[in-house]
């Protein structure tokens, strides 16, 4: 992986289903541009796309790549299979629907969405993951909001290669240090959602200060936070000054004294401002 001082737009961190992935990607969500949320962050230099069944923007984000014109194999496009899709059938069922209804040829990473439809449920969708990757409808697989029981579990159920990826929420405010020291241990990267914390923390003290000290944005600061730990952040907008923005994050570096001071706001759980189904059964 590539150290702090060296991070560029470009650096890709290594996954243990032997593909790589870019460091920072746009999390498109349930909103009608994002297509062309995706055109400006290709033009701007990403070449990670997050996205989801459950936004109904796969077509979107198929659309946007094909017409940006950059070879696929430089792209990485992901996608998610909601709890109420878990189960084998229902979950392989959903995997040919999103090929085919997006008009992908594959997909890069493809997670269960969350861990809400129960153990055999997303077990049985796992499997279902691990025979499209088999083969050749996705590239990695993962999980996304799992917690460390619903990991062990996986692990211990044997149905499929250990997820390259858990996505989960993730800020200075909802560090997750249990799951993220899980993942660390099993080679498995974090991907971080709601890295910007929807907003809803840029007049923090703490953030404003280091953001003024270096002239660069509260946001900047978060994803470049996230970035420095190792992890993927997936920071969302539709406006494209913004996009363009959240990715000019690699000219500056957080020194120890700022990491430390962000370190120091973890809420743990009651720092979660999303769903964060992670103790579910």
């Amino acid at each position: 992986m590539s150290t702090p001082a060296s991070l560029s737009l470009k650096s890709l961190i290594e996954l243990n289903s032997g593909k790589s992935m870019p460091m920072l990607g746009l999390g498109v969500y349930k909103s009608g541009d994002a297509k062309a949320s995706c055109k400006t962050a290709f033009e701007g230099g990403y070449r990670h796309i997050d996205s989801a069944r459950m936004y109904h923007n796969e077509a979107d984000v198929i659309e946007a790549a094909k017409s940006s014109r950059i070879e696929r194999s430089e792209l990485f496009l992901t996608t998610k299979i909601l709890g109420r899709d878990h189960g084998y059938e229902k979950c392989s069922k959903a995997i040919q629907d999103s090929i085919e209804s997006s008009k992908a040829d594959y997909w890069d990473l493809i997670l269960l969405h969350d861990p809400t439809s129960g153990s055999q449920k997303r077990l049985e969708a796992y499997r279902a993951l691990a025979e499209a990757q088999k083969g050749g409808l996705v590239k990695s697989i993962g999980v996304s909001n799992f917690g460390v029981a619903h990991l062990r579990e996986l692990e211990a159920s044997n149905k499929g290669p250990t997820p390259a990826i858990n996505q989960v929420e993730l800020h200075p405010w909802c560090q997750q240090k249990e799951i993220v020291d899980y993942c660390r241990s099993k080679n498995i990267v974090i991907q971080a959602y709601c890295p910007l914390v929807r907003g809803e923390k840029m007049t923090d003290s703490t953030l404003t200060k280091i953001a003024e000290r270096l002239k660069k944005t509260p946001a900047q600061v978060l994803i470049r936070w996230s970035l420095q730990h190792g992890f993927v952040p997936l920071p969302k907008s539709d406006k494209s000054h913004r996009i363009i923005e959240n990715s000019e994050v690699f000219d500056f570096e957080l020194d120890a004294e700022a990491m430390d001071q962000l370190d120091s706001l973890d809420q743990g759980d009651k720092g979660a401002i999303s769903w964060n189904p992670i103790y579910v059964d």
